[in-house]
């Protein structure tokens, strides 16, 4: 049954995060240097690096701190002792060494620009990157077909880092049609928030467009092939239909399996392209978080990529099981 598929595949996605969990966090609170020590300074006594230890629960086992961890997501916890107690609501993901902040709150003031990126990225580059695969794959030989894939071939080529600067100059310094991007929200002034984000979406979505293109049309061109294809075309349904209706479900059912990769990773941040633009979005958080050495910062946007991920790609297997009959006669 459905219902027992979907389960099954709950459980996997609730083991995998905890193993994330797990090896996560003994990777930056066993192998990075004493959060302690990061926290009191250059100028600090051992009685003190003691004092921060016990505020932090390091002075516990390690088991008992993951598992003091793994019960704050859900549940909170709490920090210090006597007057210096104070509690982390749930979720909690501990507090920054650098600013004292709630990293939960952090993520969360930061998630917005992250998935407006995203989100407008992903709808550039599906609807450039499939319509450009059509056309090519309908078109094959001509000279649409051999324009379109070089130029996905050179544009896939092209580093975003490359790619954003450029658009600055040309966009912003030399043609002065767009402003330097900021984060704007939408209801203070739209004009202003499509102006900054128009750039990191080009950016974003030039690599992913031009990998979609070429996906799309191999698929569609090996589609077009099968028999059920010659089928339709032989009891005369026009071109149009034959190509809506037979072709392209199956043509673009990969497609769907790495946009939700793809995505859900963009949802944890684009961490060059961010920087690059100075938008304060989940990947410019996490790069100023790796400079500082910011370890509980550095573990929420881990868990929180591997989050998107995991849950992208159950996702997916679960519209898979819509899109395509033998899976779905599998699943069951």
């Amino acid at each position: 049954m459905m219902a027992r598929y979907i389960a099954g595949r709950l459980a996997w996605v609730l083991l995998i995060l905890f193993m994330v969990c797990l090896f996560t966090f003994i990777i930056f609170f066993t192998l990075q240097p004493d959060p302690a020590v990061m926290i009191c300074g250059k100028t600090c006594t051992q009685e003190r690096i003691n004092e921060i230890h016990v505020v932090l629960g390091l002075d516990e086992p390690l088991l008992k701190q993951f598992f003091g961890f793994l019960i704050g997501i859900f549940a909170g916890r709490d920090y210090g002792q006597g007057a210096n107690l104070v509690h982390c609501g749930a979720p909690c993901l501990g507090y920054s060494f650098q600013t004292g902040q709630s990293v939960w709150d952090m993520v969360v003031d930061r998630l917005p620009v992250s998935a407006t990126v995203a989100i407008g990225a992903a709808v550039l580059w599906l609807l450039i990157g499939i319509a450009a695969g059509l056309l090519s794959a309908v078109k094959e030989g001509t000279w649409w077909d051999r324009t379109a894939m070089g130029l996905a071939l050179g544009g896939s080529s092209i580093p975003n880092y490359v790619l954003a600067l450029a658009l600055q100059y040309v966009l912003v310094v030399q043609l002065q049609v767009l402003p330097f991007p900021r984060a704007v929200a939408f209801a203070d002034d739209p004009v202003v928030w499509f102006q900054s984000y128009l750039m990191p979406w080009i950016v974003l979505a030039t690599g992913y467009a031009c990998l979609y293109s070429r996906l799309t049309r191999a698929n569609v061109i090996d589609t077009l092939a099968e028999n059920f294809m010659r089928t339709a075309r032989s009891k005369g349904l026009s071109p149009a239909l034959t190509m809506r209706r037979h072709a392209l479900r199956p043509a673009l059912t990969p497609i769907a399996t790495i946009f939700g990769m793809d995505f859900a990773a963009l949802l944890g941040g684009a961490l060059i392209t961010e920087t690059v633009f100075g938008l304060n979005g989940v990947g410019k958080m996490a790069a100023d978080s790796i400079y500082k050495n910011d370890q509980p910062v550095i573990m929420a946007v881990t868990l929180l990529a591997a989050f998107f991920v995991v849950v992208g790609n159950l996702v997916i297997d679960l519209v898979y099981t819509r899109l395509d009959p033998r899976v779905r006669i599998t699943a069951k």
